[in-house]
This record gives structure tokens, sequence and C-alpha cells, in this order.
């Protein structure tokens, strides 16, 4: 059964695998600001070694305790199964003006062999307990408008969408039932 659990260097050989897949679809390139492509240039190439390992941990702990500047403070979980990363998911703590535009409160990723299976409805329900531990009553959600997958995710945990800004579809998800 899949679970979240925090960043750990025992998954780094199936964490580097992942990083990998998302590589090949893109990702981690000098366009690509998203959460996944500032660890893919801050850790380096994702060669699962111990030290490279340590770089990943260090800026998913980062994230909590000294974010960088424009970000908030946000715990990033891994979504496993046994010894297999299959995604991550980012909480953060609160909004800023550019995550309230866009981005919100959570952002999510599954990697490409693990998707189509209802990973991410499942990664999403499960955090939403820990946003409202928080404090945060309605979590903001946003996704593209043509990303039809990650709409559904929003959707089936109870997204209720409250417009458009930006190419950016902006769902508040209620965090406790």
């Amino acid at each position: 059964m899949p679970a979240l659990i925090l960043p750990t260097a025992r998954l780094g050989h199936s964490f580097a695998a992942a990083l990998r897949e998302f590589q090949t679809e893109g990702r981690g390139g000098p366009d690509d600001r998203s959460l996944l492509g500032n660890l893919l240039r801050d850790a380096g190439p994702p060669d699962g070694t111990d030290a490279w390992i340590e770089r990943v941990l260090d800026f998913e702990h980062r994230l909590t305790t000294d974010p960088p500047r424009d970000f908030v403070p946000a715990t990033t979980y891994w979504w496993t199964e046994a010894d297999i990363y299959l995604g991550r998911i980012n909480l953060r703590h609160r909004l800023n003006d550019d995550l309230r535009e866009i981005g919100g409160h959570i952002g999510y990723d599954v990697r490409p062999t693990a998707r189509r299976r209802g990973h991410a409805t499942a990664m999403l329900a499960a955090v939403l307990p820990r946003a409202a531990a928080l404090g945060i009553t309605e979590a903001l959600v946003t996704c593209d408008t043509d990303n039809t997958a990650s709409r559904k995710v929003i959707e089936a945990n109870g997204g209720v969408l409250e417009d458009e800004r930006g190419g950016k579809l902006r769902y508040w998800v209620p965090t406790a039932t």
C-alpha cells in the first residue's frame, strides 16, 4: 500500500531513476521553473550516489527550514510503496502573492512509469490532513488548463473551481471532511 514519507536516502536509487524519467520528458532544463526543475539543477545529475542523495535531502530540508528567496516554507513528501519511489507532493505552509495566483498550497508530480494508476489522487488525499494540521482549512491547488488528468485529481478530492488565471485553473480543496 503506497504511503507518504519524508524524503530518505534509503530510496536514493529509485528516486534517481524517477528523475531520469522526468528528464527524458524534458524536465530540469533552464526553462523549467517548477520545484522539480529547481531540485534537478540544485542537486545535479541524478546518479544515485550517496553524495547526490545527500544534496537532494539537503534541498528538501532547506525548503522547510531555510527556503530560497521568494519561496515560502514547505514540506515535501515522497509517495512510495516498499522501496519504490512513485511521486512527490510539496505542501506549502502558507501562500505568498505569486502562489495565490499560480502554484497554490500544493504541487505534485508522479513519475512517468507510475502514472494513470490513481497515485496522484491518493497522494493529494493523503496530504490534505497534513495541510489541515498546519491550519489550512482550504488548500489552493492549481493546474494547467489543458491538464485534464490533474483537473480530475483535484476534483476527485473535492476541489471547487474558483477561476482561471494565466493559463492555470485555480481550485480550493477542503482539507478536512
